[in-house]
């Protein structure tokens, strides 16, 4: 009896590069690199000029939920290094005037609820960080990265046990990847 196989294609757009290397992609683009490992033992990945293969010589649920998710991430890191992924988050101080700033890669919260020291959060590399006025953004080709580094400045001014509904000062997200919240 022969196993099943399973397969699935997807193809590279127009300006994204793919190059494989000791068992990790890394995708190019205009808007920066990449770099993904897919290595489970059932699941294997070709790739050429045009197109990526995902296939598995299994037909678990597994192993298609594995192919899928793989294609998942590939989607996304074909379009974070052709568009990027944007980040806003809306600066909310109602009872002290907070200051926030970005210097080299250190965000700096000061006067947060009138704390006389800063609180400073390290960015993560590979992502950018602006602060205008009110309204802090966070750009960058990786949408994990982009998300993660958003919800470490949300958790940098999270207060447990008080009332969000009363106690609004903070920093939240108000956009996540162009979809508003």
């Amino acid at each position: 009896m022969k196993a099943q196989e399973m397969k699935d294609e997807l193809k590279i757009p127009e300006g994204v590069q793919v190059n494989y290397k000791d068992g990790e992609y890394e995708i190019k683009g205009p808007k920066g690199a990449i770099k993904r490992n897919f290595d489970n033992p059932r699941v294997n990945v070709e790739s050429n000029q045009h197109e990526i293969k995902l296939f598995s010589l299994g037909a678990s649920k597994k192993e298609k939920a594995v192919i899928s998710s793989y294609k998942a991430h590939l989607k996304n890191a074909f379009f974070g290094v052709k568009e990027g992924y944007e980040y806003k988050l809306k600066v909310c101080s109602g009872h002290f005037p907070m200051n926030v700033s970005v210097s080299g890669h250190m965000l700096i919260i000061k006067n947060f609820l009138g704390e006389k020291v800063p609180r400073q959060l390290r960015l993560k590399e590979g992502v950018s960080v602006k602060v205008d006025t009110n309204i802090v953004t966070v750009e960058g080709p990786d949408k994990e990265l982009a998300g993660q580094v958003s919800a470490d400045i949300e958790q940098a001014t999270k207060r447990p046990g008080f009332d969000r509904r009363i106690f609004q000062d903070g920093i939240y997200i108000i956009e996540k990847a162009g979809k508003k919240i």
